[in-house]
C-alpha cells in the first residue's frame, strides 16, 4: 500500500509509521520540516496545514490510506487554524485522490462526564477549545465521507495515550510523587484511570486503515483500571510502597484553588477532576467490528515507562 501520515514525527504518528514500514508499505509523510523525519526509506513532503499549497495535493495523491495524526495540542491560538482549517484544506486537496481517510480524534469530544459508560453513541459535549476543534474536524471528515469527496473514512477516538516518550508529563510527575512518597488519593476509592498505550493506538489505526469493516465508522479506544491499581502499578515498578493516604475531595479542591492563586502546584483543578472521575469508555464496537484486542496492558506499559526512566 501507499500510505500518507500527517504528524509522523509525533508520539502516535511515529509509532504508526513504524507499523507500516515493518509491513513493507510505501510511507509518505507531510511535515513542516523534512529533518523532523529521520526514518530512512520514507517519502517526505514539506507542507504546512496552516499555509496550504500544492504540497497537500502531492502528499495526498495516490494514497490508499491517509492518516491524519497531526494536531495542535498546546497553543490555543493555533488550534482553530491547524485542527479545523488545516483539516478542511487537506480534505479539499485529498478529494478524489485517496482511498480512505483515517482521522485521529479524542474522547475529549464527549466532554467530562463524572461517571457512567461512554460509547460512540454518546452525544458530543466538548468543553475546551482543543476538544471543540477535534469535534469540528470529525464533523468535516464525516461530511466529506457522506459527500464521497474521499473514498471512505474512519475516526478513532482514544483516551489519554501513554507510553515512553509521551509529551504529556502527567505520568512522569505522578512517578516522582510516588517515588518520594508524596502521592495521596482524593475522594472515594474506585475512580477511573482511562488510558491507552501508544502501541494499542497504532494497532487500532492500522486496522481502521485496512479493514473494510471500518468504512464510515467511529471508534472509541481506551483501557481502564482503578486509580488505585494505576498508582499501585507505578509503585510496584519503582519498588516503592503503594500509597495509602487518602484525603477528602472538596477540602483538597479548595486548597488547590487557593494555593494556585499565588504559586504553581503540580496538582490543578483538572488533575483533581481526573483523579476522582468515575466514567469509562466502551470499546465493544472496535472489538466487534475489527477484532481488536489490547496488546499492551496499563500495568505493562507503566512498567516499561519506569524501566526506561530509571535506565536514563
Amino acid at each position: 500500500m501507499v500510505v500518507g501520515i500527517t504528524g509522523a514525527s509525533g508520539f502516535v504518528g511515529s509509532a504508526l509509521m513504524r507499523r507500516h514500514i515493518d509491513a513493507g508499505d510505501v510511507v509518505r509523510c507531510l511535515t513542516r520540516q523534512s529533518k523532523a523525519i529521520s526514518q530512512s526509506g520514507v517519502q517526505v513532503i514539506e507542507g504546512d496545514l496552516e499555509r496550504p499549497d500544492n504540497a497537500l495535493a502531492r502528499f495526498s495523491d495516490g494514497c490508499d490510506v491517509l492518516y491524519h495524526c497531526a494536531g495542535e495540542v498546546r497553543d490555543v491560538r493555533r488550534m482553530q487554524a491547524v485542527n479545523v482549517e488545516g483539516v478542511r484544506a487537506l480534505l479539499r486537496a485529498a478529494a478524489g485522490r485517496i482511498g480512505r481517510w483515517v482521522q485521529l480524534s479524542s474522547v475529549g469530544v464527549y466532554g467530562s462526564s463524572e461517571s457512567g459508560l461512554i460509547s460512540e453513541d454518546t452525544p458530543l459535549a466538548p468543553r475546551g477549545i482543543y476538544e471543540q476543534t477535534k469535534a469540528d474536524a470529525d464533523a468535516l471528515v464525516t461530511e466529506a465521507g457522506r459527500l464521497k469527496d474521499i473514498g471512505s473514512y474512519a475516526v478513532l477516538r482514544p483516551s489519554i495515550v501513554f507510553g515512553p516518550e509521551m509529551p504529556n508529563q502527567s505520568i512522569a510527575q505522578m512517578m516522582r510523587m510516588v517515588q518520594h512518597r508524596l502521592f495521596f488519593y482524593i475522594g472515594r476509592s474506585g475512580a477511573s484511570a482511562n488510558y491507552v498505550h501508544v502501541s494499542n493506538v497504532a494497532d487500532a489505526l492500522l486496522l481502521c486503515g485496512t479493514s473494510p469493516h471500518a468504512d464510515g465508522q467511529v471508534y472509541n479506544l481506551s483501557d481502564w483500571c482503578t486509580v488505585e491499581d494505576f498508582v499501585g502499578a507505578i509503585a510496584d515498578a519503582l519498588g516503592c510502597p503503594r500509597p495509602r493516604l487518602r484525603l477528602p475531595e472538596w477540602p483538597v479542591r479548595r486548597a488547590v484553588r487557593m494555593i494556585n492563586h499565588v504559586a504553581t502546584l503540580p496538582l490543578t483543578d483538572s488533575r483533581v477532576d481526573a483523579l476522582v472521575n468515575r466514567s469509562r469508555y466502551s470499546i465493544q464496537r472496535i472489538q466487534r467490528d475489527l477484532k481488536f484486542s489490547l496488546a499492551v496492558s496499563i500495568p505493562t506499559g507503566l512498567a516499561q515507562m519506569v524501566a526506561m526512566r530509571t535506565a536514563a
